[in-house]
């Protein structure tokens, strides 16, 4: 992108090939993820780089070149990430410490598709808020990328579920991913205190933001959890904390990079998701696959939630 704005700013453009600095990896891109931070970063206001700037931070490919310093990876290795900036690419720089190994029984799409999302999943049903067994959570979009792989989390905890979703369709995929109750928006409160006997859940996943912030609250119960992940409605606007002192409630805004502070905490996180798709625990929808030259339809699609699932950019 040469300046900020809506998705036709994203253009195809030929770079010098980089060369990889101390602690480096030249990587070649086998396939890039799509996210919603991905819009904010093109968008403008805080996420990412200013432009002109290659948008993107997560993919898989293998690795073409070391960089000095670095003693855990090689020419060859198959690698994933989540912060490697410029990752809308054929050839990116990732940094050494933020590179995942790829077993061998994990393909580079499943690889690429799972990482953040689904690392983001698991901080938030296990870090954040804890599920305990017999749990009723509010998951939001449970048929996005994020919710879909949130509610098998939630499920092998041994919580239930209760997903919103806006159409049958992505009600059946939610369904299928294990969700125990389904519901639309303008419903979920009051089935929320359903399950619950009128005393609320005890956490909202919440990746929506501004059109289902209120309510998600209401569908809390004393000292339950909110867990504001992202804002794909747009930015919440300012919280009187009154509105918590009510029931007594916590309000968090967390993001992957606060659940990833040290390498072992990386990797812990990432070994437990790709283990899970290994063994078969976890199922990894891709619900699109464009060519690198495509990026403004990938994000056009995103942002007009016509997708489900993952999204990936394909470079070759």
């Amino acid at each position: 992108m040469e300046r900020n704005g809506g998705p036709e700013v994203l253009g195809l453009a030929d770079r010098p090939d980089p060369e990889p600095g101390e602690g480096q990896l030249l990587v070649e891109v086998a396939a890039a993820g799509v996210n919603y931070r991905d819009v904010y970063e093109r968008v403008g206001g805080g996420y990412g780089s200013a432009p002109p700037a290659v948008v993107g931070v997560e993919g898989a490919g293998v690795v073409r070149a070391v960089g000095a310093g670095v003693g855990d990876f090689s020419p060859g290795d198959r690698v994933a990430w989540t912060n490697g900036p410029g990752s809308y690419a054929e050839l990116v720089l990732v940094n050494a410490r933020a590179a995942v190994p790829v077993p061998d029984d994990v393909d580079d799409e499943t690889a690429a598709a799972a990482l953040l999302q689904g690392m983001t999943a698991h901080y938030l049903c296990i870090s954040t808020y804890a599920v305990q067994a017999d749990d009723w959570v509010v998951v939001h979009a449970a048929a996005g990328g994020v919710g879909l792989l949130l509610t098998q989390m939630v499920k092998l905890r041994g919580g239930n579920v209760l997903g919103t979703t806006s159409t049958d369709d992505k009600a059946a995929l939610a369904r299928e991913a294990g969700a125990d109750e389904v519901a639309r928006y303008e419903e979920f409160v009051a089935r929320a205190k359903e399950l619950t006997g009128g005393k609320g859940v005890p956490a909202v996943y919440d990746g929506v933001g501004k059109t289902t912030f209120d309510d998600s609250l209401e569908s809390l119960r004393t000292r339950g959890v909110m867990a504001l992940y992202g804002q794909a409605s747009g930015p919440v606007p300012p919280v009187e904390t009154r509105l918590l002192s009510g029931k007594g409630l916590f309000l968090t805004r967390p993001s992957l990079v606060h659940y990833t502070l040290t390498r072992d905490e990386l990797l812990w996180r990432a070994t437990d998701v790709l283990d899970w798709i290994r063994d078969g625990k976890l199922t990894i929808r891709i619900g699109g696959r464009y060519p690198l030259a495509e990026a403004a339809r990938a994000h056009e699609d995103l942002q007009a939630r016509r997708t489900t699932g993952k999204l990936l950019l394909l470079p070759r």
